[in-house]
């Protein structure tokens, strides 16, 4: 055993590496232990221990069991598992173990294969450790008989040599070489027998290998002397072959082997046995010792043994025997579908992946021989991918043009695997692939183009359309967020006019649009996905503002002036429908809204003026008598056509004349009032003035001195407790003006509230310009009041202190105190109760 090992050892050390046609050869000693070197891949392959790493090198084999392995570390194979060369190969010579290097990254193959070199390890063996044989003493010198062969399970040089007898004088041997490599033996008689001299022979047979040291085994045989029976069987052939379809069926008879024997009668009968045969041919095998058939007994598989071959025997009744070899081929029948093994495979690959990405490496194997072992594999032409081989048997599937997942988000792939026997057996993998998205598909909206409308005066913050995007991507690439450029609109920006909600497209108003000032406006509204980098998509949207009736109509002529009227003349011989003026209004309003009517609501004389409905013309009904007036005052009302709809009134004055000289002196009286009614107004004016202007000062002087004394006595409490004054502080008032339509309408309102009655009263509603002193007056009173004024107790009184809501922001500022002011002040914007005027009165006479 030491010089077995030492052999090993020896044999390991002188391997060889070589390369050719891209495989890496080794040679190794079988029955070597476990972890011992077998080359230096890393080295053989040109490749760094780091690189076997990062590669994620592995050993693929076809096999069940994994005899070498990979140390990845020092990028040297080594033995994984006990070799037994017999048991791995049985007689095969050359035994080699091949598998194959797989590289990622890229992927890459190295074919391996490692020759496992025989050592003398098995003995020869016979089948039984003795047999018996019968001689007739009638046998010529030179008859022979067939001994057993023994069976060595090595190989080459380490399997069976040669064989020996015992020294004696009657026998030797004889070996005869076969086409199959096998040595028989026969006993060779040299010399008569006597059974009366030595009825039994024993001699032992001995086998003897090769190897170094040689091995044996021997058998004893023990000859028994027969009386005569001269002629022993003789087979019609010394080599029976025979080729069998390995899918044979069970019980067909293979062969039929012959002998004859010239003896006659119980001499010449012949029995037909096995005394060579491999144990896993027994199962299979049956021989008719009458007839001499061999039957199929169990199913044969060419792939577990090619050939079988065994030694048939024919013995007489008087122990001579003959014998015969049997040699049966078994021929390959394709009965093995095609095996398809994914090494590595990828379920998801991303669409914008490049032709010849690869997404799995394939091996195909198939167990029959010739072309019933050759296969070929494909897919479907009509997906854009393509097998491509790569080595004997092995394929890897690629990308054979651009993917899109929007049109194919996953591909079915079906790898077809057909071996070229008759007929031919084929295997299918069906391969799952996901397309995984990259945002290349900007957001799209469903049209071109945008119109919508909107009524004018809406409110501010209100909806009034909806977009929507659409984007093929999918997860995050098809998150889309919209937002309206910057862009202007009547010198002004576009966010000023329109918001749009980030994630739905709804589009609101930010301002109350008015149609009289525009009537139309673009904005450009974007849709940007959430893809890196994102992606986007714009649309033009049309947005028209819609009239509505907020506008009254406005008198163009006659122009209404209280100072000089204007006083339409017509002759009193003037016919029916003279024109005796024409109404001229026009309204901001469009289309049906600035559609006017005309219509005479008052009238000195119902039955002497007509107003035409639709152009305002004024004209006379009947001819003008002597009895009819000389002065009519006529009112017309003007109404437009929106709902609701809006009127305005205008006052004509007629005069009807004689002649010239009349209207002359009608003009004169006229101007005359004018100057009267206008002297009159200026001196009234002037008096109320002069009279607010002294109240005012007796005011200013009142509360002056009551702040002197006030500060006074303050001072002097917050000196003993020790504390500093705080002098409030009422922030400004800032109008409310709420514009809904084209003019801005402000008003106030004066309230009061009377605590005798306990009912408010609201008066009528005010322009914005009030009397300048009473505004002063109240604003005086309420910036001045002191702390105290919250908290004192309250008289009833009838008389009531008003104050007005708003007042002119150039003139004064109105005070909204704090909640310690009660709930009886009015604030910004509201109609409350006004404290009673009792207490002011109180606080001034103090």
């Amino acid at each position: 055993m030491a010089n077995e090992r030492i052999t090993g050892i020896f044999m390991l050390l002188l391997h060889i590496w070589d390369i050719t046609s891209g495989q890496t050869v080794y040679s190794i000693s079988e029955e070597l232990d476990q972890g011992t070197f077998v080359g230096n891949l890393a080295k053989d392959l040109n490749l760094d221990n780091q690189r076997l790493k990062t590669r994620r090198a592995r050993i693929y084999t076809e096999g069940e069991t994994e005899y070498i392995e990979l140390n990845v570390n020092k990028g040297i194979l080594v033995i994984k598992d006990r070799i037994d060369r017999e048991q791995l190969c049985e007689t095969i010579s050359p035994c080699s173990l091949n598998f194959q290097i797989v590289l990622e990254n890229p992927m890459q193959f190295h074919r391996i294969s490692v020759e496992i070199i025989d050592i003398n390890d098995n003995d020869p063996t016979f089948p039984e450790n003795s047999m018996q044989l019968e001689i007739s003493e009638s046998s010529p010198p030179g008859a022979l008989f067939s001994l057993p062969s023994a069976v060595d399970s090595d190989v080459g040089v380490n399997t069976l040599q040669l064989y020996s007898i015992t020294p004696n004088d009657h026998f030797k041997l004889r070996t005869k070489e076969h086409n199959a490599g096998r040595n028989s033996v026969d006993l060779v008689l040299e010399k008569h027998l006597d059974r009366e001299k030595q009825e039994k022979h024993i001699l032992m047979l001995t086998a003897v290998d090769g190897g170094e040291p040689q091995r044996s085994s021997t058998i004893e045989i023990e000859i028994t002397v027969l009386d005569a029976n001269d002629n022993a069987p003789i087979f019609s052939k010394e080599v029976y072959k025979i080729a069998v379809l390995e899918n044979c069926l069970i019980g067909s008879v293979l062969i039929k082997v012959n002998a004859t024997d010239a003896d006659k009668g119980i001499n010449g009968q012949i029995k037909y046995f096995f005394t060579h045969i491999s144990n896993n041919a027994k199962d299979l095998y049956k021989l008719n010792e009458e007839t001499g058939e061999i039957r199929v007994t169990a199913q044969i598989d060419y792939e577990k043994n090619k050939m079988y071959e065994m030694t048939v025997q024919a013995k007489d009744i008087g122990g001579l025997v003959g014998s015969c070899k049997v040699i049966i081929e078994v021929t390959d029948v394709n009965d093995n579908v095609p095996f398809i093994n994914l090494m590595s495979i990828s379920n998801q690959i991303s669409e914008d992946s490049l032709p010849g990405t690869v997404i799995a490496i394939i091996n195909v194997q198939d167990k029959d021989s010739g072309r019933n072992g050759q296969v070929i594999c494909f897919i479907d032409n009509n997906i854009p991918f393509k097998l491509k081989s790569s080595l004997n048997n092995f394929y890897s599937l690629e990308t054979d043009g651009i993917l899109d997942r929007e049109k194919t988000p996953q591909y079915n792939i079906t790898i077809v695997a057909t071996d070229q026997g008759e007929p031919s057996l084929s295997a299918t993998y069906a391969i799952l692939l996901a397309v995984s998205d990259v945002n290349d598909n900007p957001p799209r909206f469903e049209q071109q183009r945008y119109t919508t409308y909107i009524m004018e005066n809406n409110s501010p913050g209100s909806s009034f359309f909806s977009l929507h995007a659409k984007d093929d991507d999918s997860g995050v690439n098809s998150k889309i967020t919209y937002f309206v450029q910057e862009t202007r609109i009547n010198n002004q920006s576009a966010s000023s006019f329109v918001s749009v909600n980030l994630d739905e497209g709804v589009i609101y108003a930010v301002r109350s649009y008015d149609y009289e000032q525009l009537s139309h406006f673009q904005i450009l509204v974007t849709a940007k996905d959430g893809g890196s980098p994102s992606l986007s998509g714009s649309v033009i949207v049309d947005v028209y503002i819609q009239d509505q009736n907020d506008n009254p109509p406005e008198v163009l002529y006659p122009v209404q002036s209280k100072s000089h009227p204007i006083t339409e003349l017509i002759p009193r011989s003037a016919d029916v429908g003279y024109l005796v003026t024409k109404v001229v209004a026009v309204d901001k309003d469009s289309s049906n809204n600035a559609w006017l009517s005309y219509k005479i609501i008052k009238s000195t004389d119902q039955t002497l003026f007509k107003v035409g409905i639709h152009d305002g013309e004024l004209r006379t009904l009947r001819q003008i008598t002597e009895k009819d007036f000389s002065k009519y005052k006529l009112t017309i009302l003007i109404e437009d056509n929106g709902q609701p709809p809006y009127t305005v009134s205008v006052n004509v004055n007629v005069a009807v004349i004689d002649n010239f000289a009349q209207a002359f002196s009608e003009f004169n009286d006229l101007a005359q009032r004018n100057n009267d009614d206008g002297d009159m107004q200026f001196y009234l004016i002037l008096s109320l003035v002069i009279v607010s202007f002294v109240f005012l000062i007796l005011i200013l002087v009142v509360i002056c001195l009551k702040i002197h004394k006030w500060r006074r006595c303050k001072l002097f409490n917050e000196g003993s407790n020790g504390i500093l004054p705080v002098i409030p502080y009422y922030p400004p008032r800032y109008a409310e003006v709420g514009a809904t339509g084209t003019l801005c309408h402000v008003y106030n309102y004066e309230v009061c509230l009377k605590t005798d009655s306990g009912d408010s009263e609201l008066t009528n509603r005010k322009p914005i310009v009030q009397n300048v002193v009473d505004q002063l007056q109240s604003q005086f009173f309420l910036n001045m009041m002191p702390q105290a004024w919250h908290t004192y107790p309250w008289p009833v009184s009838p008389i009531p202190f008003c104050s007005t809501s708003q007042a002119p922001s150039d003139l004064s500022r109105s005070v909204q105190p704090d909640s310690s002011l009660g709930s009886g002040w009015a604030t910004q914007g509201h109609s409350q109760s006004c404290p009673e005027a009792t207490p002011l009165i109180s606080w001034l006479c103090a």
